[in-house]
């Protein structure tokens, strides 16, 4: 049975991410793989992160996948490249994506910074876009 949570967030899902034959949220990992130790790690996702909190009003899916970049970058975690792609996705450039990345520098420290933007130069040569060579220096 499909509640209105999950119906929710499959709809946000859906705004965030670009569905193919192998799976109609995309690149974004939800808990199908972990069907067989956690099989209600799905729902949990998908109703709690997307219909839930995803889905508040407040700011627009830019600013929230923006947020979550930021958040995955502080934690050092691996799901930063599958957030990227969603941040190309919604309409972030790569330039604000690194820009987010080193405003981050003096918060989170280079080590984390510098292993977000691996991930991010990666995620960036497989879908075809760069960035521009901008930068600060005088």
């Amino acid at each position: 049975m499909t509640t209105d949570r999950f119906q929710k967030g499959m709809d946000k899902l859906k705004e965030l991410t670009i569905p193919n034959e192998q799976s109609p949220t995309g690149h974004m990992e939800v808990g199908e793989s972990f069907k067989d130790v956690a099989p209600d790690l799905t729902r949990l996702v998908v109703e709690f992160a997307f219909g839930d909190i995803y889905a508040r009003p407040g700011i627009d899916n830019k600013q929230k996948v923006l947020t979550t970049i930021s958040a995955l970058v502080a934690q050092g975690t691996p799901q930063i490249g599958m957030h990227v792609v969603t941040g190309l996705n919604v309409g972030l450039t790569p330039d604000e994506i690194v820009g987010c990345i080193m405003h981050l520098i003096p918060y989170v420290g280079f080590p984390r910074a510098l292993n977000a933007l691996k991930v991010a130069q990666e995620v960036f040569a497989e879908q075809g876009v760069s960035i521009s060579t901008k930068t600060s220096q005088p």
